[in-house]
């Protein structure tokens, strides 16, 4: 894709100034690596009357797909029905926008070290991208540019002009001419690209709300097409949106009465606001899990029954935690963990720590063996009791962590959630909750069984009368000082007894486990019909390990 800026000068004040604003030699032709590609800029014409600077941006189209893979909402169109074929490479688009970025970072922020005097300089510009998406058409490319003092021509660029019968395409020619500050022109591009476009190339997160209001300072607050630059802008992510529409309105405001945005925004103050909130009880689990796992120095975590993937997350944040791996028997629960760990835009490094697994807790499996540690939080009340001796051996007999975490809710509690009827269970798919004395029964009989010390804790208030709302478990294997890294067998060689490494039914002491025909749980769907998505394994056979929905304080 490619781009050009002319402007014109005289014996006094020569056009090749031009090179200094863009901080790029007129004589140098210079090249720049992007995160899909590479960008030269090169001067085709340079003299004291006229003075021509190109950007052309190679697309690595083999880059383009794997870092775009999975981006979902924003992500480039085209690119589903061709991976590696189709107009990204040639159309100006949000890869060209964010070459601008990379490439005149020192022009568009408006910096000139050695002519500093040209920065406030109207400057007469003709700009030219010769090939651009326009969804909307030419209107609305000249509903976008007019208003900011440019004069217009976006000419439609025909499908095939040996076929003129067949129309033209979505694409224009653009060519802007007018008198502007070089670093405005700049920022009218870097936005209004993708805005025609009406895609990104990359997933459009939060801070992409304080890059359009940076770009647009001095000139979107008062476009008359707004509320379109910055809905396509954010990828209709509506709130984003909101809050980008809601910060301009307070821009306007502010200009009008001559004053500045945070002396209006002031109905709050943060200082004077002691009010405490309350920590909700998802919160305080996971933090409670996370100093167990913590003091236990472990470092490769298992999360089973991860559900969507919250603990997951927290384990990310800290550096002591070298690899996770969360297992669920639901492929929905797995995409979802997914799709909220963003997976597919974690650098290399970070996704190295995480591996997503499709697999039951009623089933054995040796992929799981050879971990610091390992954590149930909120599973065991989503198995039939028929079915806890098959997860019991299936953790505590045949995986063996050196830690295990187990969280509960803790029956006797429910008495204080005004909005939980009497004699209810917390979630529809509770098969039973326990009570403090049950579950230590439960957890010491486990302990017995399978050669663990176990210690018990509350997580969230600790009523005197009732106990606190969730009760945690935390098993440590008997003889192991700690669940440091040292000696541990790489878990992934782990293989079934049969040689396959594949799962396979097992049976508690007691002879307790399940068959073939029952192992679906209700609700949970039919893994068969479920295909893993990328990054994630899946193993035969399910059970009710999907954690179930957390109960706020």
């Amino acid at each position: 894709m490619f781009l050009t800026i002319t402007t014109t000068g005289s014996a006094d004040r020569p056009a090749t100034d031009l090179g200094f604003l863009l901080h790029k030699h007129p004589d140098k032709a210079q090249r720049f690596s992007t995160s899909q590609g590479t960008a030269h800029v090169f001067y085709p014409e340079a003299d004291a009357q006229r003075c021509t600077a190109a950007l052309l941006l190679e697309v690595d189209p083999i880059a383009l797909v794997r870092k775009s893979r999975g981006k979902g909402r924003g992500g480039a169109p085209d690119s589903a029905l061709g991976q590696y074929v189709n107009d990204r490479p040639y159309a100006a688009s949000s890869l060209l926008a964010v070459a601008l970025r990379t490439v005149f970072a020192s022009a568009m922020k408006g910096q000139c070290t050695a002519r500093p005097e040209l920065v406030a300089q109207a400057l007469p510009l003709r700009i030219e991208v010769p090939v651009l998406p326009a969804r909307g058409g030419p209107e609305l490319v000249d509903k976008l540019f007019r208003p900011l003092g440019w004069t217009v021509r976006a000419e439609p660029v025909p499908l095939d002009e040996t076929f003129p019968e067949w129309g033209d395409s979505r694409y224009v020619r653009l060519v802007l001419e007018g008198e502007c500050r070089l670093a405005e022109a700049l920022r009218h591009l870097y936005v209004l690209l993708p805005v025609l476009d009406d895609a990104k190339h990359y997933w459009v997160a939060p801070d992409e709300v304080d890059k359009l209001l940076r770009a647009g300072e001095g000139w979107l607050e008062s476009h008359p097409e707004q509320r379109v630059i910055v809905g396509r802008y954010l990828a209709r992510r509506w709130s984003l949106t909101r809050q980008a529409m809601e910060r301009l309105e307070l821009e306007r405001l502010a200009e009008s009465d001559d004053a500045a945005a945070e002396e209006l925004d002031n109905a709050v103050d943060e200082e004077a606001d002691t009010e405490e909130k309350p920590v909700p009880l998802a919160v305080r689990r996971r933090e409670a899990i996370l100093a167990v796992l913590r003091s236990a120095r472990a470092a490769r975590v298992l999360d089973l029954g991860c559900g969507p993937g919250q603990l997951i997350g927290a384990l990310l944040k800290e550096g002591q935690f070298t690899e996770i791996v969360g297992v669920d028997v639901s492929m929905r629960a797995l995409h979802e963990a997914r799709r909220r760990l963003r997976l597919d835009r974690m650098s290399e490094r970070q996704s190295e720590r995480v591996r997503l697994v499709q697999g039951s807790l009623a089933y054995t499996d040796g992929r799981l063996k050879g971990y610091d540690a390992a954590v149930l939080s909120e599973v065991v009340e989503h198995v039939d009791p028929a079915r806890l001796p098959a997860l019991e051996y299936a953790v505590f007999g045949s995986a063996r962590p050196g830690t295990v975490v187990v969280t509960t809710p803790n029956v006797e509690y429910n008495v204080r959630w005004e909005s939980l009827p009497a004699g209810r269970v917390r979630h529809a798919d509770h098969r039973f909750e326990w009570t403090r004395e049950e579950f230590r029964q439960w957890a010491h009989g486990v302990a017995a069984r399978h050669g663990y010390e176990v210690s018990f804790g509350p997580v969230g208030p600790d009523d005197p009368e009732v106990g606190p709302p969730t009760q945690l478990a935390h098993f440590r294997r008997a003889g192991d000082d700690s669940s440091g890294p040292e000696g541990r067998a790489n878990s992934w060689q782990g293989r079934a007894p049969d040689g396959s490494g594949s799962s396979r039914e097992c049976r508690g002491p007691d002879g307790g486990g399940s068959s073939r025909e029952d192992r679906e749980s209700e609700g949970s769907g039919s893994v068969r019909e479920d295909r893993a998505p990328e990054g994630v394994s899946s193993t035969a056979g399910s059970s009710a390990s999907m954690r179930g929905k957390e109960v706020a304080a």
